[in-house]
């Protein structure tokens, strides 16, 4: 498959039909032309409510694929345009389930693309998986995604939908090779919620920590969306924790960690470990002093050493292209979303033919593609329908002096040892 130029097709442009993502139920962007020869991508994901922050990004990238790709694709010897249907999800699973299947039914996509957590990606591939869809995920822990659905190793459970993405075992990396480089007495409180998130890790990672010779205090999970948060913290500050480790949706942790300072356990906690929320500069801003020295994991980022061929960038220029146009900081799920164009690009290619789905399906078990997150190899494993992609360690620290008040450092690189750490891995430090 090659992109053509725009120069290739005189007066080619793109357009916008419909209103505002939240005013219609969908807004397709698209190349004028025969519609034979249109490859109909939707991209579904939460723009709105508690999981709107990782769409935050979605209009901006999606103007960019429309001018890299405004020449179409060559497939097979046949020239293509490519159409972008999207739909918002609101952070509704019951919605996304809903708007997947209407788009499937009214749009006829030939693949759906869909992110952010197991609250999107399982209802819309499940969708996906009964109207016969080909359809590609990523950003939340496979885990989460194939057992959350039911899927059974050694066994083909599910045709048209597949997952890229981190899994327990790249959490067990990060937080072994990166908590080990900091003086601790080894005692992790766990901060999981009562959710296919916090469920997978549960089961997958916390035993897998215990055997790695951390100690676990787990004080057992909460609901999402709570406000009080004392049980977890007169837990930790009883066992004297020097790390806690959380899986919250993004408005619970700013919740949980004022309480913390409040009540004195911030202050005497060595190692801040973020997972689900934590990923976005707002969030550190939002909190001030309270989010220096927070740590993450790191699914994408400018500094990793691949490129966007869907967006036609390096990840250093989608990074600073999208902070140059908005005036906003960029997020790790900006480079996530194009990683999944990127790998629709790679299938179509790969089968041949994007319009013929029972193709496309045959062809997702042996996609391999090089993306902004890196090479997606479904061939590897470790499930059928699901391949890992790796996490590096972060952490949040205030910056004087530039454009932005924090900046996402690299501290660990167990997964990818070809990243170059942009600083040394601290304490917290809370007067």
């Amino acid at each position: 498959m090659k992109l053509l130029s725009e120069a290739a097709i005189s007066r080619r442009r793109f357009t916008m039909l419909g209103g505002a993502a939240l005013a219609a139920p969908f807004v397709a962007t698209r190349a004028l032309g025969q519609e034979a020869a249109v490859f109909r991508i939707g991209y579904i994901g939460p723009q709105s409510g508690p999981l709107g922050i990782f769409g935050a990004h979605d209009g901006w990238l999606i103007e960019q694929l429309r001018a890299n790709l405004a020449g179409g694709i060559e497939v097979g010897g046949k020239h293509m345009q490519v159409e972008i249907i999207t739909a918002d999800t609101q952070s509704d699973p019951v919605r996304a389930s809903q708007i997947t299947r209407d788009m499937i039914n009214s749009a006829a996509p030939d693949l759906i693309l869909t992110h952010s957590a197991p609250e999107t990606v399982n209802p819309v591939s499940d969708a996906c998986e009964a109207g016969a869809t080909p359809c590609l995920s990523t950003v939340a822990p496979w885990e989460a995604y194939y057992f959350g659905r039911g899927g059974q190793p050694g066994t083909q459970s599910f045709k048209w939908t597949y997952h890229f993405s981190f899994g327990t075992g790249n959490f067990l990396n990060l937080y072994s090779g990166q908590w080990s480089l900091l003086d601790t007495n080894r005692r992790v409180g766990t901060l999981i919620p009562s959710d296919a998130d916090g469920n997978a890790i549960r089961a997958g990672l916390l035993p897998r920590m215990a055997e790695a010779g951390w100690e676990i205090i787990d004080p057992g999970p909460y609901e999402n969306m709570t406000q009080d948060f004392t049980t977890h913290i007169n837990a930790f500050r009883s066992a004297e924790v020097d790390i806690v480790v959380c899986f919250p949706f993004p408005p619970d942790f700013p919740v949980f960690w004022r309480q913390a300072a409040q009540r004195g356990l911030a202050q005497r906690m060595k190692i801040m470990q973020m997972a689900k929320a934590g990923l976005f500069a707002a969030e550190m801003e939002a909190l001030g002093n309270l989010g220096h020295g927070l740590c993450t994991g790191v699914y994408w980022h400018p500094a990793f050493p691949f490129s966007s061929a869907a967006a036609g960038l390096s990840n250093a220029d989608l990074g600073a292209n999208y902070e140059a146009a908005t005036g906003r900081q960029w997020a790790q799920a900006l480079g996530a979303s194009a990683s999944l164009f990127d790998a629709a690009l790679a299938l179509a290619a790969q089968s041949g033919d994007p319009k013929d789905k029972e193709l496309m399906a045959a062809t997702l078990p042996k996609l391999v593609a090089d993306t902004a997150v890196g090479k997606v190899d479904f061939t590897a494993g470790p499930v059928p329908n699901c391949t890992v992609s790796g996490l590096a360690g972060g952490q949040w620290n205030m910056v004087s002096g530039e454009r932005f008040p924090f900046q996402l450092d690299l501290v660990s690189n167990a997964d990818f040892p070809e990243i170059e750490l942009t600083a040394d891995f601290r304490p917290l430090a809370f007067g």
